[in-house]
């Protein structure tokens, strides 16, 4: 019976330790969000100027439905800014078709985006948000075309095409 009991013990020990990375590293992507950028406002500031998705997904770190954006079809010459602060993202020289239902790039415009580390739905991720305003864009794989491998994997509610 003791045995038992040990092994019960060890096994919620270590699985408290193994879920612990996943529940607190969350804080990292909660830093991105208090992190002082050059544009700040109040949430009741962001919530006037953008559409309940766009605040969603840009303040609160959500995810649109794959396929929903007609930004993931969009292939004329242009430049995605961010639809919170305008700031230069992304150009269509660097836009793929990756078959995920999101907008994806293999590179963004220097100064464009910055990165962070998001623990969150029991995985590791790196999360993409807009230098200028913190905005959360969407993630960054490994699994992208030549010449960078990356997969600049994005929200198109989250961008404007200008």
């Amino acid at each position: 019976m003791k045995k038992r009991y040990f092994l019960q013990a060890g096994a919620a020990m270590l699985g408290t330790a193994w879920l612990s990375q996943y529940l607190t590293s969350r804080s990292q992507v909660i830093a991105v969000a208090q992190k002082k950028f050059e544009i700040t406002k109040t949430d009741a500031e962001w919530r006037k100027i953008l559409t309940p998705e766009q605040f969603q997904v840009l303040r609160q770190h959500g995810t649109e439905f794959a396929g929903s954006s007609p930004l993931d079809k969009q292939y004329a010459k242009g430049t995605y800014v961010c639809a919170a602060c305008n700031l230069p993202l992304f150009t269509s020289k660097t836009k793929f078709d990756s078959g995920t239902g999101w907008p994806s790039f293999y590179a963004p415009i220097d100064g464009g985006v910055g990165t962070s580390v998001d623990n969150s739905l029991f995985m590791t991720r790196v999360e993409v948000h807009c230098h200028r305003c913190g905005g959360h864009l969407g993630h960054v794989f490994d699994d992208g075309p030549a010449p960078t491998g990356k997969r600049y994997c994005m929200n198109g509610v989250a961008m404007k095409f200008v």
